[in-house]
């Protein structure tokens, strides 16, 4: 009891600290927020702190810019008066399973600004181009009192959707010169811009690029055509200003229907706990019933969505 009621005191006392704007206590609650029971409590302790910043996610395949262009993005805020903080979620290192920190190097001038906080991110594999635990990395950075979040996904193209269940507002970032013009915005990313930036619009051929998405744009859904498109020109900071206004706009909008966007974000973190859990129970409790069940499946007498639901519901029955 006596630990439980130190851990509790360090717990406060360091959120406390978050709440204030430490920036070495933002740190370490990222680094604590995914810590078993310390970063379920820590999760818990920070929740009332929540809810004030609004996020920004940026997606698109490689090698259009991203990294370059949300460099640019937050002089723009800091010109602004608006605190930043920035999830920059990087493909892992097949060796260590940490983070290849690519874009902290691209927006290295930034590092003595304490308004600013770059945070990269190992995607550890997860799908979706973002991290399984930027959730909470987001929820830390927002109890630290930070204005606006940026997620920058790892950049894999089509599969990046889940951006769209993070952000506020989702910036879908493309640039010509690619090959084919299209190839980086096929449907799945089209479908989930609340704006779309060609970016290196110094480039030939980038007016066909605008052109092309303004063409796309027809397939979506009437109430979700009207799509502002920006063209920027990171390197020399040509466009950031309009597209931050774009930004800005969208975020007033959505801004009502915060609380909503909450709870669905809620919904696919209670969703990945469930499949976790269950792939431990599955992986780590062996027994007759579930070995008989994966003998069967091996078999095909029974679909491996049919062992699924048996084991599930024996798992379910347990509890």
């Amino acid at each position: 009891m006596t630990e439980e009621i130190k851990l509790s005191a360090r717990l406060d006392a360091l959120v406390r600290e978050l709440g204030a704007g430490n920036v070495a206590a933002l740190s370490r609650c990222i680094t604590l927020v995914e810590d078993g029971e310390v970063g379920s409590a820590l999760r818990r302790a920070i929740l009332p702190l929540t809810g004030g910043a609004g996020i920004v996610g940026f997606t698109g395949a490689p090698g259009v810019g991203k990294s370059t262009l949300v460099d640019a993005y937050i002089a723009e805020l800091r010109r602004a008066g608006l605190s930043v903080a920035v999830a920059a979620v990087d493909p892992s290192s097949p060796i260590s399973g940490g983070a290849v920190l690519g874009d902290r190097i691209r927006m290295h001038r930034h590092t003595g600004d304490a308004g600013v906080f770059i945070r990269s991110i190992a995607s550890r594999g997860h799908l979706g181009g973002v991290s399984e635990s930027i959730h909470w990395t987001i929820d830390v950075m927002d109890a630290a009192g930070r204005d606006v979040i940026i997620v920058e996904t790892v950049g894999t193209g089509q599969s990046e959707v889940e951006i769209a269940e993070i952000a506020d507002v989702c910036v879908v970032v493309n640039a010509p010169g690619l090959g084919d013009d299209v190839q980086a915005i096929k449907a799945g990313l089209l479908e989930i811009a609340d704006v779309l930036v060609v970016n290196k619009a110094d480039m030939p051929l980038a007016n066909l690029a605008a052109k092309q998405l303004k063409g796309m744009l027809k397939l979506r859904e009437k109430p979700r055509q009207d799509v502002p498109l920006v063209t920027t020109s990171a390197t020399r900071g040509e466009g950031v200003a309009e597209m931050h206004s774009v930004i800005m706009a969208r975020m007033a909008v959505v801004r009502g229907n915060r609380a909503e966007m909450r709870e669905r974000r809620m919904r696919r973190l209670i969703a990945q706990a469930v499949g976790s859990l269950s792939r431990r129970l599955v992986l780590d409790n062996s027994n007759d019933e579930t070995e008989a069940l994966m003998k069967t499946a091996s078999s095909g007498e029974i679909t491996i969505d049919e062992a699924a639901r048996k084991i599930l519901n024996r798992i379910a029955s347990d509890y």
